[in-house]
């Protein structure tokens, strides 16, 4: 399976199933920036799970929601969609933006640990540095 893309709500539940391990709708909400209503929510973790991120267990007369995908593969996934929808699927123009000192700025710790990633990629695929 594929995940589909996800809303920005739909995103933020998922970042607190994820944080929490497993959640009751009221607990997720309770977590949420700005939540919405219990029954947004609740409608929301319905779409998560026709969707195959989420599944649930009856805990008394609660649902609580666990991931089925893991954090790994969800943000690789988003990456995809990120690079797609803006970099024309370069991480070249990525990395350019996010190097861009009008845009943001990194620090020097920052910039070296990419670096050493570049390095390491580099390395496991038996270029020369």
């Amino acid at each position: 399976m594929v995940p589909e893309n996800l809303s920005r709500r739909e995103r933020q539940i998922m970042d607190v199933v994820y944080r929490l391990g497993a959640a009751s709708a009221a607990a997720i909400q309770e977590a949420m920036p700005d939540p919405p209503s219990y029954s947004a929510v609740r409608a929301q973790l319905t779409i998560l799970e026709e969707k195959g991120y989420l599944k649930h267990e009856k805990n008394a007369r609660k649902y609580i929601y666990s991931p089925t995908v893991a954090p790994s593969r969800a943000k690789r996934s988003a990456l995809k969609n990120l690079l797609a929808t803006f970099f024309d699927n370069s991480a070249e123009n990525l990395v350019a933006a996010l190097l861009d000192p009008k845009d943001q700025k990194l620090s020097d710790d920052e910039i070296e640990r990419i670096h050493r990633l570049i390095e390491e990629d580099r390395l496991e695929r038996g270029e020369n540095a």
